[in-house]
């Protein structure tokens, strides 16, 4: 294998092209692909173990996330082949957990892809069209600043791709910039002290703070093209003339009127939840008061039952009140 280190070509092609690919990865792969070359390296002796797994997660267009992962095996005396039966049984069962996750791609622990894990990756297209990559680097150069993650981890994921070169084609990847991803159970795992409400009301922010900037550097330039301060264009007048006509009517009477029904459904709505805690409140008060004085009421009726069966034997209902 160690003749498969040195290639001809290289299988990575240049920082020139990239990839369109909107990449998410969570700290659990991390995790789990560093224990598994830390384990391996306790077993084996070996500094650099061969490090082999699979990658779980979800893809919805070109927008991936790797959530999860698990270790895969090689056939006996054969790190170059892939144990199809065990990955197989591997990716079912944690169908069954997982139902939301599918095969995504695979890990391995490298300094550099060479042709072997091409190779590699070819056995992997029968479980994904377009497998991912995630490589460990073992060992990083100190005077490496072309960091395109923009992340202090020394992982690197790459997307496969065809290259036409001398009128051939040959399987070449191409380096993917990923984010980390946090859940909200992983950030409780982690000790992280946001939560899902905190990140959404940030995000909302955000979002709002931008448009605003964006509106702002749209009014600023149409009241410098009134002023003349700047040329008209009209390209982007039709097309600012054209975004307001899409904006639904805000100031007619028939958007007020309905905005103050919903406006006084919502707070009718926050009204009665508040009153049915308050009345929930009262119920529970009521009853541990009834609990707390049930042995003076229940002795009350046991005082007052007798004294009403007294009278005389067959009397009607009706001579109670005669004598009472």
């Amino acid at each position: 294998m160690a003749s498969m280190d040195t290639d001809e070509h290289p299988v990575v092609l240049s920082s020139s092209a990239t990839s369109g690919l909107s990449l998410s990865l969570h700290p659990l792969p991390i995790l789990n692909i560093s224990e598994h070359l830390t384990r391996l390296k306790l077993q084996t002796k070996s500094t650099v173990p061969f490090v082999l797994g699979a990658l779980l997660g979800t893809q919805n267009g070109r927008e991936v996330e790797i959530v999860n992962s698990f270790e895969l095996a090689t056939e006996a005396g054969r790190d170059d082949i892939v144990d199809h039966g065990f990955l197989t049984q591997r990716k079912d069962q944690y169908k069954q957990v997982f139902p939301s996750l599918e095969f995504i791609g695979w890990y391995t622990v490298a300094s550099t892809i060479t042709s072997r894990h091409i190779a590699l990756h070819e056995q992997f297209t029968g479980y994904c069209s377009t497998p991912l990559l995630l490589i460990l680097q073992y060992s990083t150069s100190s005077s490496s600043t072309s960091d395109v993650t923009g992340q202090a981890l020394p992982f690197r994921a790459y997307e496969p791709s065809v290259e036409i070169r001398e009128r051939r084609t040959r399987s070449v990847f191409i380096e993917v910039p990923f984010k980390v991803e946090t859940g909200e159970a992983e950030r409780i795992a982690g000790g992280g002290g946001s939560t899902s409400l905190e990140s959404h009301l940030h995000t909302q922010h955000a979002a709002v703070k931008m448009l605003h900037e964006r509106i702002s550097v749209l009014v600023q330039y149409v009241a410098n093209a009134i002023a003349g301060q700047i040329p008209k264009d009209h390209t982007i007048l039709r097309s600012l003339s054209a975004l307001i006509a899409s904006l639904p009517a805000s100031e007619n009477n028939a958007f007020r009127e309905e905005f103050n029904t919903e406006y006084e459904d919502v707070k009718l709505t926050a009204f009665l939840s508040v009153l049915t805690q308050s009345t929930n409140t009262l119920n529970n008060l009521i009853d541990k008061h009834l609990i707390l004085s049930g042995g003076v009421r229940d002795e009350r009726p046991l005082i007052a039952g007798p004294r009403r069966r007294v009278g005389r034997p067959g009397g009607m209902p009706g001579d109670w009140s005669a004598h009472a």
